[in-house]
């Protein structure tokens, strides 16, 4: 998606009365297989409401709200119009993919991936299992969701690829669950940049057993603390016998 200068003289809608409004122009252009597919969309927005656009697939500004049924008439009336918008394609969309393929063309980002689920949970509720991936570049991508190394297919939602901004994507997989005891969920993650699927696990285990293992990694990072206690204190002790100068010498 890319942005478009707006242009000049832009006005409030017809009907709208001459208070105070906020009027929004979004110039956005889609891209399918490269440049292979190419849609440009224009939206008028008023007031956070999205009143008409302009769909490069349709040829011509399609109305969503009431409020832009005069001026949306007005513009599909205006051949000259028409014919600068259908235009955008090529006049801009396309070049733009074209320079920012010569700064991309070859590179590729390996994607971040991160399991958790949704809520601390004992075993046999329900819950969500997600499966995080992000930082990823170019943004096709594959990521599926196994139980005990089978594919599970029902109760599987996805965000759909969301872009970050800077060229790279994230998408979050999420799995509906009712975790046992001993029961093992898979991320499994297939992107160009990796050279073999990506695959984290999640074990389900019992409350007891996650607070052991909660108390152990506590008393390992409480003896680590006291551990480095010892270790300033000894230096400082080192220091002060080192600095005193012996008894029985003159000055």
């Amino acid at each position: 998606m890319h942005s478009r200068r707006c242009p000049s003289g832009l006005t409030r809608p017809w009907g709208v009365p001459p208070e105070y409004f906020t009027r929004l122009l979004k110039f956005e252009c889609y891209f399918e297989n490269g440049t292979e597919h190419v849609r440009y969309v224009e939206r008028h927005i008023h007031n956070r409401e999205e009143l008409m656009r302009f769909d490069s697939d349709v040829g011509e500004y399609v109305v969503l709200m009431e409020l832009g049924l005069r001026e949306a008439e007005h513009r599909n009336s205006q051949r000259e119009i028409l014919e600068n918008e259908r235009a955008v394609v090529d006049t801009y969309c396309r070049p733009n993919y074209e320079a920012a393929e010569i700064f991309l063309l070859g590179r590729s980002f390996e994607p971040e991936v991160i399991v958790y689920p949704s809520k601390m949970a004992p075993l046999g509720h329900h819950n969500l299992l997600v499966c995080s991936v992000s930082g990823y570049y170019p943004g096709n991508i594959e990521v599926r969701s196994l139980l005990n190394g089978q594919e599970e297919t029902a109760g599987v939602v996805s965000t759909g690829l969301i872009s970050n901004g800077d060229w790279t994507y994230q998408i979050l997989v999420m799995l509906e669950m009712t975790p046992k005891r001993g029961d093992v969920y898979t991320c499994q993650v297939e992107h160009s940049s990796l050279q073999r699927p990506a695959i984290l696990d999640w074990k389900a285990q019992s409350e007891s057993a996650q607070n052991k293992m909660l108390s152990r990694v506590g008393g390992l990072l409480l003896g680590l603390m006291f551990f480095g206690v010892g270790l300033i204190v000894h230096n400082r002790s080192q220091k002060g016998s080192h600095g005193s100068q012996p008894t029985g010498l003159l000055s």
